[in-house]
């Protein structure tokens, strides 16, 4: 008897998909048709040794100053100086970025000498400084820079060059997320460039119909058992709508060590940061992972925090001319929808009396009613009426920066007609984000608003957060209305 199996929808519920078994790659011949015995757990996944550790061009790094300190034997106090230059070498390496293509020594040459060079002018700077008597020449230095250059160069060539004989003689397994056409299409490609150095050992899909060479997987626990069979590192998303149809998926496996890469599979000249048998792809890191940073809520905290002060006089202004113009009710609770799709109660003073909870809940804007008393229209104009969702954040519903919450209604018609939309519920809703200060604000394009906010979370740093609050700060002088 086979077990009926399962796959998730995009709406969370499991649909039937027959009984049929699926053939999975085994680690050791590749062959389909491997199972686990029945009654027996999976083994714990043997993944293969990282080719990209840092640690070995960190000791070529630092071990490459050596040879350029055979030319400070003149100086004072020889060790300390090659100590300072093997120090300086490794504090001004280059931040690593994740890539999918291994760098060559010619990619390295420009940033490679510029940080050598700067290392030696700041020794000399120092050498100057403390013993003037002793300073080093120019012919000193520019020894020091060649010897330190080409031992740098030689020692990330060997690292490169193993690397890549590492990858090619033992690819990193990979699975391909998206429709069955695009995965097959691009899974092909990848195998006919075998020294792209990945191999992909399965396609993971809602629509298994079409001839494919590889295993088609459509369930989680087929997934999870071609991840511990093959060892699988690489997870390649062929379809902007996976990050939404496919998301719980993919945080798993980027949770338990793969790395996920989105690739553009129908733009393959498209700029990219990097490429994949020529297709565009770029690593989906802080989007999968989420920028949670506690400098992030530190921020939040801080600045809700003094704004609620600092304000709170304008705040209590606000509220009396409400409650004297519109009467009772001054503030305006409704429910919206947070992180990871949890609702939460929206605070902001209340600018205009819906007939009732329906209107609330599915009117998408009053921005243009005649009717609102001119109080009401100058707080919507001036965006004042937001500035209660301080509190919000305070409390952590809501962060400074980040997508707009939405009413559920509107989530649930938006997540529908737009692949992505879903995805902005990676991270707290913010007061505003990347979308806003394009202008993306009322009835503007919702798919615009999605694509801005996913750049936003893919590309997520405290350092933007801080440039979007001044932007919006700036916008505030220029107000148009919500």
């Amino acid at each position: 008897m086979t077990a009926e199996r399962t796959v998730p929808n995009p709406a969370g519920q499991p649909r039937d998909l027959g009984s049929s078994p699926v053939s999975v790659l085994t680690r050791r011949t590749g062959a389909p048709g491997f199972r686990f015995p029945a009654g027996r757990p999976a083994p714990r996944p043997r993944l293969p040794r990282r080719p990209d550790s840092p640690l070995p061009l960190l000791v070529t790094d630092g071990a490459a100053a050596l040879p350029g300190s055979l030319v400070l034997t003149g100086a004072p106090h020889p060790p300390l100086l090659a100590a300072l230059l093997v120090a300086g070498s490794l504090l001004l390496r280059p931040r690593s970025r994740p890539h999918r293509r291994l760098p060559g020594v010619l990619d390295d040459l420009p940033a490679l000498c510029g940080r050598i060079a700067v290392v030696w002018l700041a020794l000399a700077a120092l050498v100057a400084a403390y013993a003037p008597a002793h300073a080093l020449s120019a012919r000193t230095l520019l020894l020091g820079f060649l010897l330190h250059a080409v031992s740098g160069c030689a020692g990330r060539g060997i690292v490169h060059r193993r690397r890549r004989t590492e990858l090619l003689n033992h690819p990193r397994a990979a699975l391909v997320v998206g429709p069955a056409a695009t995965a097959h299409r691009v899974a092909s490609a990848v195998l006919r460039h075998p020294r792209c150095g990945v191999r992909p050992v399965g396609i993971v899909t809602d629509d298994p119909g079409g001839a494919t060479s590889l295993p088609v997987l459509t369930t989680s626990e087929e997934v999870r058992r071609a991840v511990v069979q093959n060892g699988v590192r690489d997870v390649l998303a062929v379809d902007p709508s996976v990050r939404a149809l496919r998301g719980p998926l993919l945080r798993t496996l980027a949770e338990s060590g793969c790395a996920v890469w989105e690739v553009d599979a129908d733009a393959p000249s498209c700029a990219g940061p990097d490429r994949l048998a020529g297709f565009a792809c770029r690593r989906l890191e802080s989007g999968l992972r989420r920028p949670r940073s506690t400098g992030k809520r530190v921020l939040d905290v801080t600045v809700s925090g003094a704004l609620l002060l600092l304000l709170s006089p304008l705040l209590l202004t606000c509220a009396a001319a409400l409650r004297i113009i519109s009467g009772p009710g001054v503030l305006f609770r409704q429910e919206r929808v947070g992180e990871d799709g949890r609702p939460f109660t929206l605070l902001k003073f209340r600018t205009h009396r819906p007939a009732d909870e329906h209107e609330s809940a599915t009117r998408w804007s009053v921005a243009d009613e005649r009717r609102m008393p001119w109080f009401c229209r100058f707080l919507r104009r001036t965006s004042l009426d937001e500035l209660l969702q301080l509190w919000n954040v305070f409390r952590g519903d809501m962060s400074l920066v980040g997508p707009r919450p939405e009413r559920p209604y509107f989530v649930a018609q938006f997540s529908q007609a737009h692949p992505g939309y879903a995805a902005r519920h990676r991270v707290p809703a913010g007061i505003t984000g990347l979308a806003q200060i394009h202008g993306l604000r009322g009835d503007t394009s919702i798919e615009d608003r999605a694509r801005f906010d996913n750049a936003y979370i893919d590309d997520w740093s405290l350092w933007q957060d801080v440039c979007i609050l001044l932007r919006t700060a700036v916008a505030l002088v220029r107000p148009t209305g919500s």
